[in-house]
């Protein structure tokens, strides 16, 4: 049986013509039906044999990424409880008091104090806390230039591009097509601003993940004979003040999240 980590993984099984034969109102209603087991993938009139009986039992889900990422977020807890904060507050232009370190992330106040210990105003995912603390230990505190790059030309960029663009670009983009107030939630949850970018995007915003490590994420509509498209951008700085590795997880955790969004809206 098939490992699904969540309802999109079904969803891109299905040809998205959200046709209703399985009395649902979309595509992703039913994917999300049937992650939940309330309806066998079966219902899709429109997939294959093999397809079905890949998935055609009850979805085995994995463990959740949070605790495959414990072990890592551990040892960096451990790296942070060795270093003076306050020098790193310094090198970072970040709030430091009471032996507790403090930056944004997406606008919303994460702490970290001399041993470790983490606390933020909002739930923060591993994907996010592995990057903030990468961020915290290694970034150099360098200010963003306003020269915008592709993650290809991130160092290190090169030979993670097509699964960059694979599980961060593509969900972001199928989310986009179907769930038309995703750039409106961008905006009102994860504190981003709308602007005009240099790449002729219809859409084009810009968000803080992390306060010295802004991303534009820029999307094109469909038009006769061309298909949508999306993709995300970086700050010539990235490299100064995140890892590729760290830079790659956030984006996947970004991806993930905004689906989770889009799900609430069909359930």
């Amino acid at each position: 049986m098939a490992h699904i980590n969540n309802p999109m993984e079904i969803y891109k099984l299905l040809n998205g013509s959200n046709c209703r034969a399985c009395n649902e109102q979309t595509c992703l209603a039913f994917a999300v039906a049937v992650f939940k087991g309330r309806k066998p993938i079966g219902d899709c009139p429109h997939l294959e044999q093999d397809v079905i009986d890949r998935y055609g039992g009850n979805v085995e889900k994995p463990n959740t990424v949070d605790e495959y990422k414990a072990e890592a977020i551990e040892k960096l807890k451990q790296r942070i409880s060795s270093i003076d904060l306050s020098m790193a507050a310094k090198r970072l232009g970040a709030e430091f008091s009471e032996d507790t370190l403090r930056i944004k992330i997406f606008g919303k106040s994460f702490s970290v104090d001399a041993k470790g210990n983490l606390s933020s105003e909002a739930h923060i995912n591993a994907y996010m806390v592995v990057p903030a603390l990468n961020y915290i230990l290694n970034g150099s505190g360098k200010a963003p230039q306003g020269n915008w790059i592709t993650f290809r030309e991130l160092s290190g960029g090169p030979p993670r591009f097509a699964h960059f663009q694979k599980r961060c670009e593509e969900p972001l983009k199928r989310l986009a097509d179907t769930y038309t107030d995703l750039f409106k939630d961008m905006l009102e949850i994860f504190d981003g601003k709308k602007i005009d970018s240099d790449f002729g995007s219809d859409i084009s915003i810009v968000l803080h993940p992390l306060p010295l490590f802004p991303i534009m994420v820029c999307y094109w509509r469909p038009e006769e004979g061309l298909e949508s498209s999306l993709h995300i951008y970086f700050d010539s700085s990235s490299d100064d003040n995140l890892d590729i590795e760290s830079n790659y997880t956030m984006n996947e955790g970004i991806a993930l999240m905004f689906e989770k969004i889009a799900l609430r809206h069909v359930t």
